[in-house]
């Protein structure tokens, strides 16, 4: 763990968590309490021509359930600039389009807590912590099928894919999300629901 910060020393918490498990509404929450800067990590998904970008023959879509999927060097480096120097460009990912559609500025003031949420946002806990940039690591998480539910009405909502598709990954996903909990805490993430979360951060 690194030496203690100087307070007006910025730092990152992970928001990780398996697909539709509130990370989201979580960082909109603490960003409205204190005004912290959010990084969208699903942002720095690859474009769906990039030769490294995985595939899911089996749905005939991109796996974006694949931590190959993002570009986690991109990620890091933007979180480590936003920390030291204030200010990044992030990308704007469109998964309908399955590109980066835009680019957007993250602003952190001195001080700030600069939150980092995505389904792969575990992947960068040792490297955060290496790099003297982390605050806490956490991995939000509720009941399968509550997530599930969660996750197809918003991916719906969103027109993300077509319908039959959503329905086939988010089975996967329910099935599969113990093993996500369980590979995420063992990255570093703290197990946690989105309230208690949101209680020590705020305190």
């Amino acid at each position: 763990m690194s030496s203690t910060p100087a307070p007006d020393r910025r730092r990152v918490v992970v928001l990780a968590g398996p697909s539709g498990s509130g990370k989201s509404r979580l960082a909109g929450r603490l960003a409205a309490a204190r005004g912290w800067p959010i990084v969208r990590l699903d942002d720095f998904y690859r474009d769906e021509d990039d030769p490294a970008m995985p595939r899911r023959e089996d749905l005939g879509i991109l796996d974006w359930d694949h931590p190959d999927s993002w570009d986690e060097d991109r990620a890091v480096a933007a979180l480590a600039e936003l920390v030291d120097t204030g200010r990044t460009r992030t990308p704007v990912y469109d998964i309908g389009a399955s590109r980066a559609v835009g680019h957007r500025v993250v602003e952190a003031a001195a001080g700030d807590l600069v939150l980092a949420e995505g389904i792969f946002a575990a992947e960068v806990v040792a490297r955060l912590e290496a790099d003297g940039l982390l605050h806490s690591a956490w991995c939000v998480h509720h009941r399968p099928a509550v997530t599930f539910a969660r996750r197809l009405l918003r991916d719906l909502a969103e027109r993300r894919k077509p319908p039959a598709v959503l329905v086939r990954r988010g089975w996967r996903l329910m099935r599969d999300e113990p093993g996500i909990v369980r590979r995420q805490t063992g990255l570093g993430a703290v197990a946690s629901r989105a309230s208690a979360v949101e209680r020590s951060l705020l305190g």
